[in-house]
């Protein structure tokens, strides 16, 4: 088995040598995989296709922070088990990947205590919880989303476990009380206009899935991903269905 911080230093060095990144830019890279790693790599990706915008915001559906500090999350003790799916996004600041205008949405997960949360706001996150949608709605979700992150260039990561397990079973670390399908669609659907340079769907676990839920909630949502990208900044009242 390959570590996943080769798996990242080689990407980054065969995309560099051989201008992969800049060829890639007219074509908003995507990326769909098993392990959360997958998110730093098109990170990287990201980073050198809009080297001249100098910056980029995530929004980042998850059940789950993301953002541990790799120096003492559990099990990283050298350098090649510093890339997890729990400590990628805290790496990709520390790169300099990230301003301070990223977001998560959906985060349900249990936390040590309110230094989680600080830890998190100084990656440059801030948090839309699980619950917040019962007194905003989807729509204020978008809102909030939409004013967090702005104009700039802007990359979307979900995590299926972002969806209650009721509805998508078929992950590896399932938080209960998650969104609706229904609810992360629409939600996804409100980004509309927004300056989305790429985008990635991570954690779907096909030997957990009962009569491939999950699996078509995935494609679904992956649909709506290229959906916008296609639209790009041409409309902020694009619709898709």
């Amino acid at each position: 088995m390959i570590s996943s911080t080769v798996v990242v230093s080689r990407m980054t060095g065969i995309g560099g040598r051989n201008g992969l990144f800049h060829a890639l830019l007219p074509l908003a890279p995507k990326a769909l995989g098993d392990q959360e790693f997958i998110s730093n790599v098109s990170l990287l990706v990201i980073r050198d296709a809009i080297s001249v915008a100098d910056f980029l915001s995530v929004i980042h559906y998850n059940a789950h922070l993301d953002t541990w500090d790799a120096l003492d999350y559990p099990g990283s003790e050298s350098t090649q088990a510093q890339v997890t799916h729990a400590t990628f996004f805290w790496l990709a600041n520390n790169e300099g990947f990230l301003t301070n205008t990223s977001i998560h949405a959906g985060i349900r997960c249990k936390l040590l205590g309110t230094v989680n949360l600080e830890h998190d706001a100084s990656v440059g996150f801030e948090l839309i919880s699980t619950d917040d949608i019962d007194e905003i709605g989807t729509m204020g979700v978008v809102e909030r989303i939409r004013e967090r992150v702005g104009d700039g260039p802007v990359y979307l990561s979900l995590d299926i476990d972002v969806i209650d397990p009721g509805m998508a079973p078929a992950t590896g670390t399932p938080e209960a009380g998650g969104w609706t399908t229904r609810e992360v669609k629409r939600i996804i659907k409100g980004l509309a206009g927004l300056n989305i340079v790429g985008a990635d769907l991570v954690e779907v676990a096909p030997a957990y899935d009962h009569a491939e839920v999950t699996g078509i909630a995935a494609a679904d949502i992956v649909a709506h991903f290229l959906a916008l990208l296609t639209l790009g900044q041409r409309s902020s009242h694009g619709k898709f269905y």
